[in-house]
């Protein structure tokens, strides 16, 4: 008896293990160090949502957007991508949305799963298959963000995986949102 208990241990310990680091992987996520910059225009990005609409940047004029271009292949994206869900959860407003665009060749279906393998809740899915997104943003990995006014000027950006539900980042989005 003893040694099926050694051998079930054995068995289940790397699996409990790796889900351990990876937890511990997604709670090290740096708050976001966004670079603020003066308002510049943002390329011209044509993108779908879920349900098929073609979709540019002005159609969110008048309201602050946090644009994240993002694939679920991608390890940061994915790791970063509930903390996103939070951030829209606690401020997600007419006056503020989390705009997550997937340039994953996967489209819809690959979105999908992925949101509801780790419980997305309160983001849309907003697709670029295309990839153009990348190359109109001049990107050479991803994740990349873009904080956008209610003009669709950009002002600020931040490439790399950040904790976008940190108390840190609650407030500046709550203080970027609220500026007149």
């Amino acid at each position: 008896m003893p040694r099926r208990n050694l051998l079930r241990t054995a068995l289940l310990a790397p699996p409990f293990a790796i889900g351990a680091s990876q937890i511990a992987k997604a709670q090290e996520l740096p708050d976001p160090q966004m670079d603020q910059m003066a308002p510049m225009a943002m390329p011209s990005l044509k993108f779908t949502t879920a349900a098929g609409k073609p979709i540019t940047l002005k159609d969110f004029k008048g309201k602050f957007i946090l644009l994240n271009i993002w694939a679920t292949w991608c390890g940061p994206c994915r790791e970063e991508m509930p903390t996103l869900d939070r951030l829209q959860a606690k401020l997600g407003s007419a006056h503020f949305q989390v705009v997550p665009l997937s340039v994953d060749a996967g489209g819809l279906a690959a979105v999908q799963q992925f949101y509801q393998e780790i419980r997305i809740k309160h983001l849309g899915i907003y697709l670029n298959i295309s990839g153009n997104a990348m190359d109109n943003l001049n990107l050479a990995g991803i994740p990349a963000s873009y904080l956008i006014n209610p003009e669709g000027l950009q002002i600020g950006s931040l490439a790399g995986a950040a904790d976008w539900s940190s108390t840190s980042s609650i407030t500046f989005f709550r203080k970027a949102v609220a500026a007149p």
